[in-house]
Protein backbone atom coordinates (compact mmCIF):
# COMPACT_ATOMS: atom_id res chain seq x y z
CA UNK A 1 0.00 0.00 0.00
CA UNK A 2 2.13 2.57 -1.34
CA UNK A 3 1.42 6.08 -3.34
CA UNK A 4 3.76 4.41 -6.02
CA UNK A 5 1.25 3.43 -8.56
CA UNK A 6 3.28 0.42 -9.33
CA UNK A 7 2.16 -1.15 -5.80
CA UNK A 8 -1.44 -0.59 -6.36
CA UNK A 9 -0.73 -2.76 -9.74
CA UNK A 10 0.87 -5.45 -8.01
CA UNK A 11 -1.67 -5.59 -5.45
CA UNK A 12 -4.29 -5.71 -7.99
CA UNK A 13 -2.83 -8.71 -9.53
CA UNK A 14 -2.52 -10.52 -6.67
CA UNK A 15 -5.67 -10.36 -5.41
CA UNK A 16 -7.74 -10.14 -8.74
CA UNK A 17 -8.14 -14.07 -8.45
CA UNK A 18 -7.36 -14.80 -4.82
CA UNK A 19 -9.77 -12.45 -3.46
CA UNK A 20 -12.49 -14.91 -4.44
CA UNK A 21 -11.00 -17.33 -1.50
CA UNK A 22 -9.29 -15.60 0.52
CA UNK A 23 -11.42 -15.32 3.43
CA UNK A 24 -11.46 -18.97 3.28
CA UNK A 25 -7.47 -19.77 3.17
CA UNK A 26 -6.00 -17.07 5.31
CA UNK A 27 -8.67 -18.02 8.38
CA UNK A 28 -5.88 -20.40 9.07
CA UNK A 29 -2.87 -18.38 9.82
CA UNK A 30 -4.30 -14.87 10.02
CA UNK A 31 -4.70 -15.52 14.02
CA UNK A 32 -6.07 -12.85 16.49
CA UNK A 33 -8.29 -10.80 14.26
CA UNK A 34 -11.04 -12.11 16.29
CA UNK A 35 -9.24 -11.05 19.35
CA UNK A 36 -8.71 -7.70 18.04
CA UNK A 37 -12.72 -7.14 17.68
CA UNK A 38 -12.98 -8.41 21.07
CA UNK A 39 -10.65 -5.49 22.69
CA UNK A 40 -11.80 -2.91 20.23
CA UNK A 41 -14.24 -1.47 22.93
CA UNK A 42 -15.77 1.42 20.90
CA UNK A 43 -18.09 3.98 22.77
CA UNK A 44 -21.54 4.59 20.84
CA UNK A 45 -21.49 7.37 18.46
CA UNK A 46 -17.29 6.49 17.57
CA UNK A 47 -15.72 6.55 14.24
CA UNK A 48 -13.26 3.18 13.14
CA UNK A 49 -11.16 2.36 10.26
CA UNK A 50 -9.36 0.05 8.88
CA UNK A 51 -6.49 0.59 7.17
CA UNK A 52 -6.12 -2.41 4.19
CA UNK A 53 -9.79 -3.92 4.84
CA UNK A 54 -9.30 -6.20 2.32
CA UNK A 55 -12.86 -8.23 1.87
CA UNK A 56 -14.44 -5.94 4.70
CA UNK A 57 -14.24 -9.56 6.86
CA UNK A 58 -13.52 -7.58 10.40
CA UNK A 59 -15.44 -4.37 9.73
CA UNK A 60 -18.45 -6.55 8.78
CA UNK A 61 -17.75 -8.62 12.17
CA UNK A 62 -17.04 -4.93 13.99
CA UNK A 63 -20.43 -3.75 12.51
CA UNK A 64 -22.60 -6.41 13.58
CA UNK A 65 -21.29 -6.30 16.84
CA UNK A 66 -21.40 -2.52 17.90
CA UNK A 67 -24.76 -1.27 15.64
CA UNK A 68 -24.24 2.55 16.82
CA UNK A 69 -20.62 2.84 15.54
CA UNK A 70 -19.56 3.72 12.47
CA UNK A 71 -17.16 1.73 10.78
CA UNK A 72 -14.86 2.64 7.50
CA UNK A 73 -12.49 0.79 5.08
CA UNK A 74 -9.94 1.70 3.37
CA UNK A 75 -7.58 -0.70 0.55
CA UNK A 76 -4.99 0.00 -2.42
CA UNK A 77 -6.55 -2.57 -4.50
CA UNK A 78 -9.77 -1.83 -6.79
CA UNK A 79 -10.03 -5.74 -7.05
CA UNK A 80 -10.07 -6.61 -2.93
CA UNK A 81 -12.76 -3.47 -2.84
CA UNK A 82 -14.68 -5.58 -5.12
CA UNK A 83 -15.50 -8.26 -2.71
CA UNK A 84 -15.33 -6.05 0.01
CA UNK A 85 -18.22 -3.97 -1.49
CA UNK A 86 -20.31 -7.15 -1.91
CA UNK A 87 -19.78 -8.72 1.29
CA UNK A 88 -21.18 -5.84 2.80
CA UNK A 89 -24.04 -5.35 0.61
CA UNK A 90 -24.86 -9.54 1.30
CA UNK A 91 -24.24 -8.28 4.84
CA UNK A 92 -26.85 -5.29 4.58
CA UNK A 93 -24.79 -3.26 5.98
CA UNK A 94 -23.96 -0.95 2.90
CA UNK A 95 -25.48 1.99 5.21
CA UNK A 96 -23.04 1.84 7.94
CA UNK A 97 -20.12 0.36 6.66
CA UNK A 98 -18.12 2.77 3.87
CA UNK A 99 -15.18 1.54 1.83
CA UNK A 100 -12.98 3.49 -0.47
CA UNK A 101 -10.03 3.41 -2.43
CA UNK A 102 -6.51 4.94 -0.93
CA UNK A 103 -3.25 4.37 0.30
CA UNK A 104 -1.88 4.32 4.54
CA UNK A 105 0.05 6.65 4.32
CA UNK A 106 -1.54 9.43 2.43
CA UNK A 107 -5.50 9.41 2.84
CA UNK A 108 -7.78 11.92 3.50
CA UNK A 109 -10.67 10.32 5.76
CA UNK A 110 -12.42 13.73 5.68
CA UNK A 111 -12.72 13.27 2.16
CA UNK A 112 -13.05 9.92 0.98
CA UNK A 113 -15.53 8.91 3.75
CA UNK A 114 -16.55 12.38 3.71
CA UNK A 115 -16.52 12.95 7.61
CA UNK A 116 -17.25 15.66 9.54
CA UNK A 117 -14.98 14.95 12.41
CA UNK A 118 -11.79 12.79 13.58
CA UNK A 119 -11.28 8.83 13.53
CA UNK A 120 -11.60 7.82 17.10
CA UNK A 121 -8.99 4.25 16.37
CA UNK A 122 -7.96 2.63 13.06
CA UNK A 123 -7.01 -1.06 12.38
CA UNK A 124 -4.09 -2.49 10.91
CA UNK A 125 -5.12 -6.77 10.64
CA UNK A 126 -2.26 -8.09 9.18
CA UNK A 127 -1.85 -5.30 6.77
CA UNK A 128 1.63 -3.30 7.91
CA UNK A 129 3.19 -6.49 7.09
CA UNK A 130 2.54 -5.68 3.61
CA UNK A 131 2.95 -2.03 3.61
CA UNK A 132 5.98 -0.98 2.35
CA UNK A 133 5.79 3.02 3.72
CA UNK A 134 5.02 1.21 7.43
CA UNK A 135 6.38 3.68 9.53
CA UNK A 136 4.44 6.82 7.29
CA UNK A 137 1.13 4.67 7.29
CA UNK A 138 1.52 4.51 11.70
CA UNK A 139 2.62 8.43 11.30
CA UNK A 140 -0.35 9.46 9.55
CA UNK A 141 -2.90 7.22 11.29
CA UNK A 142 -1.61 8.88 14.50
CA UNK A 143 -1.72 12.06 12.91
CA UNK A 144 -5.47 11.73 12.31
CA UNK A 145 -6.26 11.10 15.36
CA UNK A 146 -6.87 12.98 18.25
CA UNK A 147 -5.63 12.19 21.59
CA UNK A 148 -6.96 9.57 23.30
CA UNK A 149 -7.23 8.00 19.59
CA UNK A 150 -5.67 4.55 19.62
CA UNK A 151 -4.12 2.51 16.79
CA UNK A 152 -5.04 -1.29 17.06
CA UNK A 153 -2.76 -3.60 15.40
CA UNK A 154 -2.75 -7.30 15.14
CA UNK A 155 0.47 -9.14 12.71
CA UNK A 156 2.81 -11.89 12.83
CA UNK A 157 5.19 -12.21 16.07
CA UNK A 158 8.45 -13.25 15.82
CA UNK A 159 7.50 -16.94 16.13
CA UNK A 160 9.96 -17.61 19.15
CA UNK A 161 7.83 -20.14 20.50
CA UNK A 162 6.88 -22.20 17.80
CA UNK A 163 9.11 -25.19 16.76
CA UNK A 164 11.92 -24.07 14.11
CA UNK A 165 10.11 -26.19 11.34
CA UNK A 166 7.26 -24.47 11.89
CA UNK A 167 9.03 -20.64 12.09
CA UNK A 168 10.93 -20.94 9.37
CA UNK A 169 7.88 -22.54 6.70
CA UNK A 170 5.31 -19.58 7.85
CA UNK A 171 8.24 -17.06 6.85
CA UNK A 172 8.67 -19.35 3.47
CA UNK A 173 4.85 -19.12 3.10
CA UNK A 174 4.49 -15.58 3.73
CA UNK A 175 7.77 -14.41 1.49
CA UNK A 176 5.77 -16.16 -1.50
CA UNK A 177 3.47 -13.09 -1.23
CA UNK A 178 5.56 -10.49 -0.51
CA UNK A 179 4.01 -10.33 3.65
CA UNK A 180 7.13 -9.78 5.97
CA UNK A 181 7.71 -9.99 9.98
CA UNK A 182 8.34 -6.81 10.91
CA UNK A 183 9.54 -6.53 14.51
CA UNK A 184 10.94 -2.88 13.84
CA UNK A 185 7.33 -2.35 14.12
CA UNK A 186 6.64 -2.53 18.02
CA UNK A 187 10.31 -1.07 18.41
CA UNK A 188 8.90 1.78 16.62
CA UNK A 189 5.94 2.02 18.80
CA UNK A 190 7.64 1.88 21.66
CA UNK A 191 10.20 4.66 20.43
CA UNK A 192 7.11 6.95 20.26
CA UNK A 193 6.09 5.60 23.83
CA UNK A 194 9.69 6.92 24.54
CA UNK A 195 9.16 10.34 23.44
CA UNK A 196 6.41 10.68 25.10
CA UNK A 197 3.62 10.22 22.50
CA UNK A 198 1.36 7.88 23.85
CA UNK A 199 0.98 4.44 25.48
CA UNK A 200 1.29 1.08 24.64
CA UNK A 201 0.04 -2.74 25.32
CA UNK A 202 1.36 -5.38 23.61
CA UNK A 203 -0.17 -8.47 23.96
CA UNK A 204 1.49 -11.93 22.38
CA UNK A 205 -0.72 -14.37 21.00
CA UNK A 206 0.36 -18.45 20.50
CA UNK A 207 2.93 -18.20 21.55
CA UNK A 208 4.25 -15.62 19.66
CA UNK A 209 2.85 -16.79 16.25
CA UNK A 210 1.09 -13.16 16.38
CA UNK A 211 0.72 -10.00 18.57
CA UNK A 212 -1.74 -7.44 19.86
CA UNK A 213 -0.76 -3.99 19.80
CA UNK A 214 -3.00 -0.65 21.27
CA UNK A 215 -1.37 2.79 21.16
CA UNK A 216 -3.36 5.13 22.62
CA UNK A 217 -2.06 8.91 21.34
CA UNK A 218 -1.58 11.32 23.90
Amino acid sequence: MSTNPDAKTNMDSMYRWTRHVYDASRKYFLLGRDQLIDRLAPKPGQHICEVGCGTARNLIKMAKRHKDVHFYGLDVSDEMLKTAQSAVKYAGLQNRVKLAQGYAETFDPQAVFELKGPLDKIVFSYSLSIIPPWRESIDHALALLPAGGELHIVDFGDMKGQPTWFKKLIFWWLDLFHVYHKPEILDYLQNLVTEGKGTLNIHKLYNSYAYLAVFKKI
